[in-house]
């Protein structure tokens, strides 16, 4: 039965070797075949589109069109909703009187445990004439007040914070919570912000009416490297005639970084450290109608690593001024 066997499975290796070879020799006859009709597809569908492309073009250029056409009005729209979102009575006496005790009593004390704060340049903004617009770098939330702490109490009690309002106007809650603590005014990061050529707007309006306005130019936070800073602020202090005061902020990302609500120490060996905080004021910057040339000299203030001797305590050296009688 054996040698039979063997024949057979022969026999089908063989049966089967043939019928590929047949499958190959037809597949290799009918190639040049498939090849044509692939080609033809290949070509009516390029002629399709090539045919369609024109009015596919002409409804990108509609489209764009409509939309540069719409802009100004958005913009409007963005701008008088961030204007509505505003919280007035924030800034009335009672209000302010909150938020000194606040920075002062007991937000000053927490940021003691953490942080380690010095200031320099105190003296270029200690007898500036009021309103000033504040720019400065920003890297984590408690970069506010932080700058708060190193103004001198006459700027501070007067200094409006722009807030994104897409991030602290979400809610009621949290926007009065901000504007009273903070003293924040909204600002639409993405329309412009509350910048308006009719000084309509509730920025032109808090400027006009002798406020002083700390901003990020940069936009958002940011834990390191260099940011294009925007022209807002420029356009601000040329329209009002105001003079630009940049603030370089440093160590604030590590003591708080982007993500995380609460400050930490530092681990020591044995035990924990603060972090060390540098608030250096630059010299003020004249308004001039080249806001370009403004936010270059803003720019190289920020990217800027060289600083002086830094002062004492903030709030140590007010007291020894007697800046807090001011």
């Amino acid at each position: 039965m054996l040698p039979f066997r063997g024949r057979d499975q022969k026999l089908q290796r063989e049966q089967l070797r043939e019928r590929v070879k047949d499958a190959a020799v037809e597949a290799a006859q009918n190639a040049p075949e498939r090849v044509r009709e692939l080609s033809g597809t290949a070509r009516e569908a390029a002629r399709e589109a090539a045919q369609n492309a024109p009015d596919r073009v002409r409804g990108l250029s509609d489209a764009a069109r409509e939309a540069a056409q719409n802009a100004p009005e958005r913009l409007q729209e963005l701008r008088k909703a961030a204007s509505q979102l505003d919280i007035p009575w924030a800034r009335s006496a009672p209000a302010r009187w909150i938020r000194e005790n606040f920075l002062t009593l007991i937000l000053g004390p927490i940021m003691d445990y953490y942080m380690a704060r010095r200031s320099d340049g105190y003296e270029r903004i200690a007898t500036l004439d009021e309103p000033v617009i504040l720019v400065a770098n920003h890297s984590s939330h408690v970069d506010t007040p932080v700058i708060l702490s190193a103004l001198p109490r006459k700027l501070r009690k007067h200094t409006a914070v722009a807030a994104a309002a897409d991030y602290f106007y979400k809610n009621k809650i949290l926007a009065s919570a901000v504007a009273l603590f903070f003293g924040t005014v909204p600002l639409d990061r993405k329309g412009g912000g509350g910048l308006s050529k009719n000084g309509s707007n509730h920025l032109d309006k808090l400027l006009n009416e002798g406020w002083n306005l700390l901003l990020y130019p940069e936009g958002s936070r940011k834990e390191h490297g260099a940011r294009r800073v925007r022209r807002g602020a420029a356009v601000l202090a040329s329209e009002h005639h105001m003079p630009i005061v940049p603030i370089r902020v440093s160590g604030t990302a590590e003591a708080m970084p982007p993500g995380q609500m609460w400050p930490k120490r530092l681990r020591g060996r044995f035990f924990s450290k603060r972090h060390h905080i540098q608030v250096t004021f630059g010299e003020p910057i004249l308004p001039q109608e080249d806001t370009a040339a403004m936010i270059d000299l803003v720019q190289n203030f920020f990217d800027s690593d060289t600083a002086a001797t830094p002062s004492r305590s903030p709030y140590l050296r007010r007291k020894a001024s007697g800046d807090d009688e001011q």
